[in-house]
């Protein structure tokens, strides 16, 4: 899978991409990630990417020129099965969201900055708009390091257990279950007998009943539907 990432501030997302998970998967193959510089498409001699806002108001807008060129070539060199941008008014990106993209091909990921990118690049080229909460940051490519993140571990041959996703929370609109690891006694503080027990299909049973009741304890909306 190619993700496209672009930028105005390519350094920030320089350290998600080397490092983990993300970095074995880049090795491996699996996935590949290449991050564009938005101001190598700015055509003045200041290389500026933004322009003050028509009807006024506070910060600046980036503009068309820029981000038009960047997609154009890019789009001339493969088909993209989304371009997605970045943004707090997006639909709010989920388990569901990231199982969906694992299947894709190629995406592009527009990070905006400063008070937002001109409606006209959103309407004519992104075809996904996605939040990763309601909050506001000041740029894209945090959330988009998050959706990589949580794209590429789902992808066969990324993890060493491929299971492990399948367990994660969320996944099945259940929150995770109680882990635990070595030792077995700490502190006055016990591993659930069921756990040492070896016996898979009570301890699969147990785990379910653990995942219902923090489901329904945490985030007791997961479980409306």
């Amino acid at each position: 899978m190619r993700f496209d990432i672009i930028s105005v501030l390519p350094g920030l997302l320089e350290s998600p991409f080397a490092h983990s998970i993300l970095q074995r998967a880049q090795k491996k193959g699996i996935a590949e990630i290449v991050v564009h510089n938005l101001r190598d498409y700015a055509t003045n001699k200041q290389k500026s990417v933004d322009d003050y806002p028509y009807g006024g108001g506070s910060g600046m807008v980036m503009s068309i020129p820029p981000f038009a060129a960047c997609i154009d070539s890019l789009f001339k060199e493969r088909d993209y099965d989304e371009v997605i941008f970045m943004s707090p008014d997006g639909e709010t990106f989920s388990q569901t969201i990231a199982n969906e993209f694992s299947g894709k091909a190629n995406v592009i990921i527009l990070c905006g900055h400063y008070k937002g990118i001109d409606q006209r690049i959103r309407d004519i080229y992104v075809t996904r708009e996605i939040s990763i909460g309601d909050y506001v940051l000041s740029g894209g490519e945090l959330p988009a390091a998050v959706l990589v993140d949580a794209i590429v571990r789902l992808i066969p041959g990324v993890l060493n257990d491929e299971t492990s996703a399948l367990s994660d929370s969320f996944q099945g609109d259940l929150l995770d279950a109680p882990i635990y690891t070595r030792p077995a006694e700490w502190k006055g503080h016990s591993v659930p007998e069921i756990l040492l027990s070896g016996h898979e299909a009570n301890i699969n049973e147990w785990r379910h009943e653990q995942a219902l009741r923090r489901t329904q304890e945490r985030r007791p909306d997961l479980l409306e539907d």
